[in-house]
């Protein structure tokens, strides 16, 4: 089964969403306030995803200990495009590095990491295309919390709507709340430094 890398995501000429999970003691203060606010640490990396799907099989539908919030945070495509622009894969790629010494260089200096994961179906079914996760670290995390952060939404109300329609077996009830995602254009540069092939 052939991997397709491509960020697809909900995004309009300004913003883009990205998904997060926490617990409610991180996540309802930040909804309150629109803004990451303690106990979110800045100290520590943070992962964003573009990809709803994605989130929903790590978290098990906001089910797993420590991901039963789940949020959406729009931030600016400035800031989106500023983090892949200092993004470092998290393995040696043969198409994005000279060797794995250049990688591993490039990695020990990294303050923004890129991972692609499989992504899945409604189903957790394994599809034929990986999504992106982007770990912002501590050098870098309070760009997005004070600077990148447009809006911050609660989503656990819808997660927990689509996850009973699924275990209903309503497939397609929870399809049609999904939030709309579509290919996100990347100029040559940023495609080519976050593995994008």
């Amino acid at each position: 089964m052939a991997d397709n890398f491509e960020i697809r995501a909900d995004y309009d000429r300004d913003s883009i969403v990205v998904y997060q999970a926490f617990r409610e003691q991180i996540a309802a203060p930040a909804v309150a306030a629109q803004r990451f606010v303690p106990p979110f640490s800045t100290n520590r990396m943070t992962w964003i995803k573009p990809s709803f799907r994605w989130l929903m099989h790590r978290s098990n539908w906001a089910r797993k200990p420590g991901q039963e919030c789940i949020l959406a945070v729009r931030i600016s495509r400035a800031g989106w495009e500023e983090a892949l622009g200092q993004a470092v894969l998290t393995g040696h790629d043969r198409r994005v590095y000279a060797d794995s010494t250049a990688w591993r260089k490039a990695f020990s200096h990294a303050v923004v990491h890129v991972q692609w994961d499989p992504e899945y179906s409604l189903r957790a079914a394994k599809l034929d295309h990986r999504s992106i996760q982007v770990g912002l670290s501590r050098h870098i995390i309070d760009r997005y919390v004070d600077e990148w952060t447009v809006e911050i939404r609660d989503l656990t109300p819808l997660v927990h709507k689509m996850s009973a329609h699924l275990r209903a077996g309503h497939v397609d009830r929870a399809k049609a709340l999904l939030p709309p995602e579509r290919p996100y254009p990347l100029d040559a540069e940023l495609a080519h430094r976050i593995g994008v092939h």
